[in-house]
């Protein structure tokens, strides 16, 4: 109770000083928001490149292709793990959500149905894990209209579109979305 009453006088004056910890956990935030932008911006703009050349069905080379590589660079230049996941994985190999992101992506379907916008839907902390201390961040992915080319309902979807991910994802579970919903989320995970 006094800590409370002390950040609130502290407050009040505008000015306040936060521990180490929450200092620290501040940038961890702003810098993993920075790279989820990057990858979200990067991807972007590769998909509409190549549904402007191809249709939808080559953007579908993007998702294959283009986005590991996005997400493997930045993780290297940033000394993090950054990937895509999702609960209806499309890759098993690249987008399989681990028991944390799992935890995170059944939190942010919570928060949507009671109301908050799947475009703020964030989450991060520091865990301890078997394999060390680590700073979790994840963004959620709403789906937009552009999305449902390859996302929507399956049976709406173009016939170059349904054998395109026949073909690159045989074990596709990533379709029958609608616009607002949770595709899946940016994930970082950086050690400590």
């Amino acid at each position: 109770m006094q800590r409370w009453l002390c950040v609130s006088a502290a407050a009040a004056l505008g000015t306040i000083a936060l521990p180490a910890a929450s200092q620290d956990d501040a940038a961890r935030a702003e810098q993993a928001r920075k790279l989820t932008a990057t990858m979200v911006q990067s991807l972007g703009g590769q998909l509409q490149a190549a549904i402007k050349e191809g249709g939808p069905a080559g953007a579908i080379g993007v998702c294959t292709g283009v986005a590991p590589a996005i997400a493997g660079q930045l993780s290297r230049e940033n000394g993090v793990r950054l990937t895509r996941v999702s609960l209806k994985v499309r890759n098993p190999l690249l987008g399989s959500p681990d028991a944390w992101e799992q935890a995170a992506l059944a939190g942010f379907e919570a928060r949507l149905a009671k109301g908050e916008p799947a475009d703020k839907l964030e989450f991060a902390e520091t865990v301890t894990e078997p394999s060390g201390r680590y700073y979790r961040y994840i963004k959620a992915l709403p789906v937009q209209p552009v999305c449902l080319n390859c996302h929507g309902d399956a049976a709406s979807l173009a016939p170059e579109v349904r054998e395109r991910l026949a073909k690159e994802y045989p074990n596709d579970r990533a379709t029958g979305y609608s616009v607002g919903q949770i595709r899946g989320a940016v994930s970082v995970k950086r050690p400590l």
